[in-house]
């Protein structure tokens, strides 16, 4: 935990278990398609999408290609957007836009806006935690965990090495 204050809401284990059953429920949409495009936004999200994408790899077929996307979370609407590697065309691609945090639901609805540009053939969200604090219209189709925390509280999600840990303080 990053504080006394801090209480832990998913251990390590925990974590993964979380993302093995997220990458079963995309295998299980997926299953009929030769791709999907795990994109990740960056930091967090992209280590989520990492994870998840190797799950992913383990117990299916599917050409994955993972990507992360960059976007300004201080200025979502002018901010530039950035998809690494970048794609030639994602026109009929299967994309799966992942963060580690749902809270406003904000860089969640621009990540997705940023695939709007191509015609894709179906876009679903991923989220570790859901925290229900949503101010745009935007859902996680798939979620290891739904929080309800105060708006004061912060989720703060440990993923980049191990044990992982999400606390809340």
């Amino acid at each position: 935990m990053n504080s006394e204050n801090a209480t832990e809401v998913l251990n390590h284990q925990q974590i993964e278990d979380k993302l093995k059953r997220i990458a079963w429920q995309i295998y299980e949409a997926h299953h009929a398609e030769k791709e999907v495009v795990l994109a990740g936004i960056v930091k967090r999200g992209f280590m989520v999408a990492k994870k998840i994408a190797a799950h992913l790899q383990s117990i299916s077929s599917l050409k994955v290609t993972l990507c992360a996307l960059e976007l300004d979370k201080d200025d979502l609407l002018e901010g530039s957007y950035r998809l690494t590697p970048s794609q030639e065309t994602l026109n009929d691609a299967c994309i799966v836009v992942i963060d580690d945090v749902l809270n406003s639901g904000g860089t969640l609805i621009y990540g997705v806006r940023y695939f709007l540009d191509y015609k894709v053939k179906r876009i679903s969200t991923v989220v570790l935690v859901d925290r229900n604090h949503k101010n745009y219209p935007v859902k996680a189709d798939y979620k290891g965990l739904s929080l309800s925390t105060s708006l004061r509280e912060h989720v703060d999600v440990q993923i980049e090495k191990e044990p992982y840990s999400v606390t809340v303080s």
